[in-house]
């Protein structure tokens, strides 16, 4: 893997994809909703816009409270999970495609990158804990492949912190739009993949690639699954450690210029 600096330009690929949209970057900026996925049958998923917006709350504090190590968002949205790391001097990175989430996440005092996690990232391997909640788990569409990323990102030993849908045995792959109200004419940008999983679904995945179970709980109406990595590295892996200084050095080089779904409808 080369430096963060000349993994810069990976970003730019990301122009123009669904968590791109102005509808999304609009309910950034402004910290409101309503905004939604929409699936192609008119069902819709509401995103919780100002929650994310907000500080970490009380369920947030919980989470990151089990966190190990220098800790990896995946998906950080407007970065409230990073800043609050940030905040009690833990080593922490966001990644998001959305360059309006990356900036929001710099002004509350979070370090982030707009990347992909699927593309080279810093510290490959040397994670202590990666993090996907507020219905991350359903990126890209394949909890197989993701799982798989995120094994790739973490150390050995390294945990994951996933939030599910709560109560629910649910594995189900779906195509949306991101939409700003229920009027299906608002839906803008191309049609993506996307996963919703309970956590029976998310733990048989898990088996099957390997990961151990760590722990799973429920507070605030959310559903949390915590899995430990077992995947075997070898002495000549190049992966760049997750440490302060590259965190910062990935920053500056390119500074900023969910799951809880309502009833079918």
């Amino acid at each position: 893997m080369g430096t963060p600096e000349k993994l810069v330009g990976a970003p730019d690929r990301l122009v123009g994809t669904p968590w791109s949209a102005d509808p999304y970057s609009d309910a950034l900026v402004t910290g409101q909703g309503p905004l939604f996925l929409r699936r192609n049958d008119g069902w819709l998923l509401p995103l919780e816009v100002e929650r994310w917006c907000a500080r970490a709350d009380a369920v947030d504090l919980a989470v990151l409270g089990r966190c190990e190590g220098a800790v990896l968002d995946v998906g950080c949205g407007p970065g409230r999970l990073v800043a609050e790391l940030a905040g009690r001097g833990r080593t922490a990175l966001g990644i998001d495609v959305s360059e309006a989430a990356v900036a929001h996440t710099v002004r509350f005092g979070g370090q982030a990158l707009r990347r992909s996690v699927f593309e080279p990232l810093p510290g490959e391997g040397r994670w202590g804990t990666a993090l996907l909640l507020d219905g991350n788990v359903g990126i890209g569409g394949d909890p197989a492949a993701l799982l798989r990323r995120i094994s790739q990102l973490l150390a050995t030993s390294g945990l994951l912190i996933a939030e599910t849908l709560p109560d629910m045995d649910v594995d189900e792959r779906v195509s949306v739009r991101i939409v700003r109200a229920a009027d299906p004419r608002s839906a803008v940008g191309p049609a993506f993949p996307w996963a919703r999983l309970g956590s029976p679904a998310l733990l048989r995945y898990a088996e099957r690639a390997g990961w151990r179970p760590d722990g799973q709980w429920t507070a605030g109406g959310r559903s949390f699954v915590a899995l430990r990595n077992r995947r075997n590295r070898s002495r000549s892996s190049a992966a760049e450690p997750p440490n302060r200084t590259a965190v910062i050095s990935s920053q500056r080089a390119r500074k900023p210029s969910p799951e809880r779904p309502v009833a079918d409808r």
